[in-house]
């Protein structure tokens, strides 16, 4: 696949539930752990379908999701507790009704479908040809063997849950996407460190998303919180940490290896010809979970996390970059090592500092050490259907490294913004983690 060709950016306390009134549960039928995956499976085909899906906003989607299901199966669970006053601005959701059978499978149905439609309402009309087969099959799933009362109020709950959390998404400062996100007017800063356009295209012209970074987050305080100190100084001084910097990159993408070659397209996840980096992660995080059989608790419980994590990456990584709003390594090499030079990979249309796929591999990375351990080695396949082999990790940071040094590779970063990056990571991760998602009694 010729990469190249077609990038297109185009306070409330949690409660425990077990000091809720009691619920009754219907006959367990349709596998809930099941349907929580076989409905994200959907979702990152949708993703590489739909125009406006940048990076950002494929991340902001797979948070509300991952609460929107995690809500969905913590309502009838016994061990799991609402994240309603954990995440900033989350009210407390609708309970189920108490004394009144439901289907565990039919609510997360329901909740989902009625999610995907809401935050994929722009995809074209083949996404959402598939988005109604899909619908209709699952709907058949969860519904066999169950009476129609049940499933009838299991879906209006799961449906209450979607429209709950919908509601909450719509201040948070990205629910509407112009333009593809590029503004339509745009004034660019001043001086020769600052990020100017790399594509010819006239919509690049302006920075994706340049306000993304004043979006509300999800677990940490705000966009700030995980700030980062300024990056080198720019220079055109040969002994200078910025010419270094810019050096390496050069002579690294001129010398490139065939398996460093491989890892820079491994990781490139351009938006329309792959799941986006984001979606990259929360299949990582799909393929573990199948693999160890986890159930609808931690299945939940693990896409919640993932998906708020990814989205508070993008928006402290956007947020720092706009505060520095650095040039890319093509402009600093034309301008004064060679004016000859291309990158690898086409440059994305916004600034430098930090790498976006650092921080969100960081902070995605953090959230799978700490669900799953240290060493837990694993097989990636993302890209197997696009013909790129699996690649084996003897963790989780060591893919989040790798997917970091992929952009050096590249010509898309300079050291500086990877290293930077994993660190903003580490931190934004940490207040996924931090989330309290399970009762102490």
């Amino acid at each position: 696949m010729n990469r190249r060709a077609a990038l297109i950016f185009g306070g409330t306390a949690a409660l425990s539930w077990a000091a809720r009134p009691a619920l009754s549960s219907a006959p367990a039928t349709a596998d809930t752990a099941a349907m929580l995956r076989n409905w994200y499976r959907l979702v990152l085909k949708l993703v590489r379908h739909t125009p406006t899906y940048s990076p950002p906003v494929a991340s902001r989607s797979f948070a509300y999701l991952g609460v929107i299901a995690y809500e969905a199966v913590a309502s009838g669970s016994d061990t799991l507790i609402s994240l309603a006053g954990q995440l900033n601005g989350l009210n407390p959701l609708p309970p189920r009704l108490p004394g009144e059978a439901y289907s565990d499978a039919m609510v997360v149905h329901a909740a989902l479908a009625s999610g995907v439609r809401t935050f994929f309402g722009n995809t074209g009309p083949t996404g959402q040809r598939v988005l109604d087969a899909v619908e209709a099959k699952r709907r058949d799933e969860a519904a066999a063997g169950i009476a129609a009362d049940i499933a009838a109020r299991s879906e209006a709950y799961g449906r209450a849950v979607a429209d709950h959390v919908f509601s909450w998404s719509q201040p948070d400062g990205g629910a509407s996407v112009e333009n593809m996100g590029f503004p339509m007017n745009y004034e660019l800063t001043k001086g020769p460190a600052h990020w100017v356009p790399t594509s010819l295209i006239a919509q690049q012209q302006a920075p994706l998303l340049p306000v993304w970074g004043n979006n509300r987050s999800f677990a940490m305080p705000d966009s700030k919180t995980c700030g980062l100190h300024p990056p080198p100084a720019y220079s055109k001084d040969p002994s200078s940490a910025f010419y270094k910097e810019a050096l390496e990159v050069y002579e690294t993408v001129n010398a490139l290896t065939e398996e460093q070659e491989i890892i820079a397209r491994f990781w490139s996840d351009d938006p329309m010809l792959s799941p986006t980096p984001p979606g990259h992660w929360v299949t990582i995080m799909l393929d573990v979970l199948e693999e160890q059989k986890a159930d609808a608790d931690r299945s939940a419980e693990a896409l919640a996390r993932m998906g708020v994590t990814l989205a508070d990456a993008f928006i402290a990584c956007w947020h720092s970059k706009f505060e520095y709003d650095l040039l890319r390594p093509v402009t600093y090499i034309k301008r004064v090592i060679d004016p000859k030079w291309e990158a690898l990979l086409i440059t994305p249309p916004f600034p430098e500092y930090p790498s976006g796929h650092s921080t969100q591999s960081g902070a995605a990375a953090t959230v799978l050490t700490a669900m799953f351990g240290e060493n837990h080695a694993f097989s990636d396949s993302t890209h197997v259907r696009e013909g790129l082999a699996p690649r084996p990790f003897p963790s989780f940071w060591a893919a989040a490294e790798e997917a970091g040094i992929s952009r050096l590779y590249g010509g898309i970063h300079f050291r500086a913004a990877i290293e930077r990056g994993l660190e903003q990571g580490r931190c934004v991760g940490s207040h996924a983690v931090a989330l309290r998602t399970r009762s102490m009694t």
